[in-house]
């Protein structure tokens, strides 16, 4: 066969490749459902920024659109009116839509888990001990804002607030220091974790299933050592940080006690916690309820058994 022919004949099969990859890329894109998930805009969104990156939610006919919340009073209600699909965010809001009288109706179950809320109690550097700071003025802040940063940096009367990464990274760096870590002072509590309206749930299984698979996936490529330097140029360029602040935040992510749970695990012991303090602020000390009234973790069995250990 001439050359020319054969030149003409290659051309034609990588053209027919390309087209062929084109129109299966179309197709998985018409395919792709889109998950509207809602989060506060935290470190703690680096699973997603991975994910996302590695096509992992995409494999799986995912297309996900992440919106970041204000404060927990939108982001319930934005779940509530059906606005968003997915919360990731402090389980006791899930607790708090069950229970709230302005909230009556919207049933909310508890899927997966997350860490322990990655809080350490952070002091001006003058304060030695817990005992300095009575009497002295703490700062309440949002989880999404550095504003208890912001003002414990430009007033020392501002004696200690509670932080988490990256701003407890940042308020060491600026000579303050940590008292110590909210869970080793007060012992095990489920602070983030995953929840969804129960009957969409329910009309949406295999998708919310795909989706936890999805994530957990993600989360093993952040804890995976190979991935290190894409995890801090991802916490760099997301959170606006210096790569010692990054580097700092990804090294308390992965810390076992305080950042992300292994396949993001709810702590069964550290969920009670989380009731019981608030049968204590909101009930008066009254019956703590039980567990298994917020839970529905099937969800979560079925993703991870598709997943290899």
């Amino acid at each position: 066969m001439p050359k020319f022919f054969v030149a003409e004949s290659r051309r034609l099969v990588i053209f027919a490749f390309v087209l062929f990859g084109m129109a299966s890329g179309a197709l998985l894109a018409a395919e792709a459902e889109v998950v509207r998930v809602n989060l506060f805009p935290t470190a703690k969104q680096l699973p997603f920024l991975l994910g996302n990156e590695r096509g992992i939610f995409a494999r799986r006919g995912i297309r996900l659109d992440l919106q970041y919340t204000e404060n927990s009073t939108t982001q319930r209600a934005a779940l509530a009116n059906g606005t968003v699909d997915i919360v990731h965010s402090a389980v006791d809001n899930a607790v708090a839509m069950a229970e709230m009288a302005e909230m009556a109706g919207n049933d909310v179950v508890i899927v997966m888990g997350g860490d322990s809320g990655s809080n350490e109690f952070i002091v001006q550097p003058h304060l030695h001990t817990f005992a300095d700071v009575r009497g002295k003025i703490l700062v309440v802040d949002a989880t999404d804002t550095a504003f208890a940063l912001q003002a414990m940096a430009d007033d020392k009367a501002n004696a200690a607030a509670i932080m988490n990464p990256p701003f407890s990274v940042q308020a060491v760096q600026m000579g303050m220091k940590s008292l110590g870590r909210t869970v080793d002072l007060l012992g095990p509590y489920q602070s983030a974790g995953v929840f969804v309206m129960r009957q969409w749930g329910r009309e949406h299984g295999p998708l919310l299933e795909k989706y936890l698979a999805s994530y957990v996936e993600s989360l093993r490529s952040v804890f995976d050592p190979a991935n290190r330097a894409d995890c801090v140029r991802l916490l760099m360029a997301q959170l606006k940080l210096s790569r010692d602040e990054a580097e700092a935040t990804y090294k308390l992510l992965l810390d076992p006690k305080i950042g992300y749970v292994r396949d993001a695990k709810l702590d069964p012991e550290g969920f009670k916690a989380t009731l019981a303090l608030r049968a204590e602020i909101e009930n008066k000390g009254g019956a703590v309820p039980p567990p298994e009234k917020y839970l529905d973790l099937s969800y979560y069995q079925r993703a991870m058994a598709t997943l290899s250990r």
